[in-house]
């Protein structure tokens, strides 16, 4: 018998488990860094994108200070340009989109297919123009995009696929890596992530050689070696402190992943005779990770509110698809011009999941779902 008092607090992250796992290597690792004052360039920066390219099965990772200037990295270096068109989805975060703009490109939105709210492929079919130049879709809640159906229309149209991998470390598609499929992609070890760091950090990760120098040159203010500026570049370097972090966290990623497929499974047998809730499921040919348990239910916004009250941390990502935020409002694209997103934005809710959720959380959290749902 359930015994837990109502107000109970469930977080939606909870990392206190993940840093206890990792306390003395980190611990360690800080007083080798701060004894040696390496903050920037140290060696467990290298380590780190060799231990990290190894885990996909990528040639090439290099260290970012976040996700958002790892995928303006990953867009540079395949040489997309201020005017040139990047295909994403309707359905992502916010910082997918400000990538593209960052550099003067411009975002085109797509709609998303309505099972996995992943980007669709016809709708990408239908929106290449003669100045799009790539495709970036979102490998979202730790699922990998259906890259393989995008792969004919990029070929045909000679299109760069950039992936947002964000969210999805660890995740597989037909045994392809998310973030190894395409010519480049992004990540971020926001703290939140699978693979967080202790603040943020991101990576590109690439299979071409000449991109990955180029993304490495253009992160360093555009220079190869101390005062030799070759192009304009930026500040994108991953600090010291973070790798150990991120390498500590690194060898753990694996099991933690399982234990989120574990946490899936166990919500997936709670929620079934949940009427009105929409449970999420791997597609075929995915090796999910997770990242988020996204549901769809009635009434969210009513039931998110009782859930709260209830002390249950649940969330929404994304309450808004990126053509009715106010940022991106110039696209000129109304209300209506994207139905799958903009239902799903209104349904989805995101329940408590990470690694160290036990059994008895999830029922408690299934429990007050279901009084929520009335």
């Amino acid at each position: 018998m359930n015994t837990e008092p109502a107000t109970r607090s469930i977080p939606l992250v909870d990392l206190r488990a993940q840093q206890a796992e990792i306390n003395d290597e980190v611990t360690q690792g800080l007083a080798e860094v701060f004894g040696n004052t390496s903050f920037i360039g140290g060696h467990q920066v290298a380590d780190f994108e060799r231990a990290y390219a190894d885990f996909l099965g990528a040639r090439h990772c290099l260290g970012a200070s976040n996700g958002t200037d790892a995928l303006e990295l990953a867009l540079r270096a395949a040489g997309i340009e201020a005017g040139d068109e990047v295909i994403l989805p309707a359905n992502t975060f916010i910082a997918t989109a400000e990538a593209v703009c960052r550099i003067g490109a411009v975002p085109v939105l797509v709609d998303v297919d309505p099972e996995y709210l992943l980007i669709d492929p016809a709708a990408v079919a239908d929106a290449v123009t003669e100045r799009t130049r790539a495709i970036m879709p979102v490998h979202l809640y730790g699922q990998s995009a259906f890259i393989e159906t995008l792969e004919p229309v990029a070929a045909a149209h000679d299109l760069a696929i950039i992936e947002d991998a964000a969210q999805a470390q660890g995740a597989r598609r037909h045994g392809r890596a998310a973030g190894t499929i395409g010519l480049a992609a992004g990540t971020s070890f926001y703290p939140g992530k699978n693979l967080g760091a202790a603040g943020d950090a991101g990576a590109v990760i690439t299979n071409d050689p000449a991109l990955a120098e180029r993304a490495r040159i253009l992160g360093a203010h555009g220079s190869a070696a101390k005062y030799e500026h070759d192009v304009v570049g930026f500040n994108a370097r991953m600090d010291t402190v973070q790798a150990v972090v991120l390498n500590a966290k690194l060898t753990r990623l694996a099991g933690w992943n399982a234990q989120r497929r574990l946490a899936a499974e166990r919500y997936a047998e709670l929620l079934h005779k949940l009427p009105g809730v929409v449970v999420p499921r791997s597609a075929p040919g995915n090796e999910d990770v997770w990242h988020l348990y996204v549901i769809r239910v009635p009434e969210r916004d009513r039931v998110l509110k009782t859930l709260n009250e209830a002390g249950i941390g649940a969330g929404i990502h994304y309450p808004y698809p990126l053509h009715l935020t106010k940022a991106f409002a110039s696209l000129g694209r109304p209300a209506g011009s994207f139905p799958v997103s903009e239902l799903a934005a209104t349904r989805i809710l995101s329940l408590p999941l990470y690694p160290h959720i036990t059994a008895e959380i999830q029922e408690h959290v299934v429990n007050e779902l279901a009084k929520a749902l009335g």
